[in-house]
């Protein structure tokens, strides 16, 4: 099979955002005095989008309280997304490589969008993504097939990055060849669990397993 477009989740994927994650959750704990959380708790918090980070790291339920959370802490977040995130090993070479072969690239994620939009334009200056879509609810796969629909290619044609089962999941609800990396938040064993059809460990094999062609 040849794939026509690459659609990437965001944190974990391309980028390391784990240590500006943190220091956010744990700027919007202090704000309401409750106990820090450590890398490894959000670590397994995110994925799911910043309201249920919110959830997670207050444990709380009351949605008053969660939406004014999260308000503070997009306050933070905006504050701190630039200041210890960076690319994973291979991956401006990787979105370089497929943008040299005339590979439609785009982002989907669940963080914040006007987080996704300021981190690829600043750290992937030189890659012109076809769409940087965040709040993407995955995982529903509604707004990965409006990037399909736009970069005008076919379900079986896409191949989907992701490192959590709800990126897996996206790409089996969306038709997608589901691919999941080692390098970033959750295990393989939740990657296989979820759907993946390829487990990558670095981005220089993603062209030994996956072919790619206009």
């Amino acid at each position: 099979m040849i794939y026509k477009g690459a659609i990437f989740d965001m944190d974990g994927t391309l980028i390391n955002t784990l240590e500006d994650l943190a220091d956010s959750v744990n700027e919007m704990l202090a704000h309401y005095n409750l106990p820090p959380r450590t890398l490894d708790e959000v670590r397994i918090f995110v994925g799911n989008g910043a309201k249920i980070l919110m959830q997670r790291a207050t444990e709380s339920t009351d949605e008053n309280f969660i939406n004014d959370a999260l308000k503070f802490y997009d306050g933070c977040y905006a504050r701190h997304l630039l200041n210890k995130t960076k690319p994973y090993a291979g991956i401006v070479e990787l979105l370089t490589a497929l943008q040299n072969k005339n590979i439609p690239v785009a982002i989907c994620t669940n963080k914040q969008h006007f987080a996704a939009v300021a981190l690829a334009e600043k750290i992937f200056p030189a890659i012109k993504f076809s769409a940087v879509i965040g709040d993407a609810k995955k995982p529903n796969p509604a707004r990965a097939l409006e990037i399909m629909e736009k970069i005008g290619v076919k379900p079986a044609e896409v191949a989907y990055f992701g490192d959590t089962s709800v990126d897996m999941k996206t790409a089996v609800n969306a038709g997608f060849l589901p691919i999941g990396v080692t390098w970033g938040f959750r295990a393989e064993s939740e990657l296989i669990a979820s759907g993946a059809k390829f487990i990558i460990h670095r981005a220089e094999e993603i062209f030994d397993l996956i072919e790619f062609g206009g």
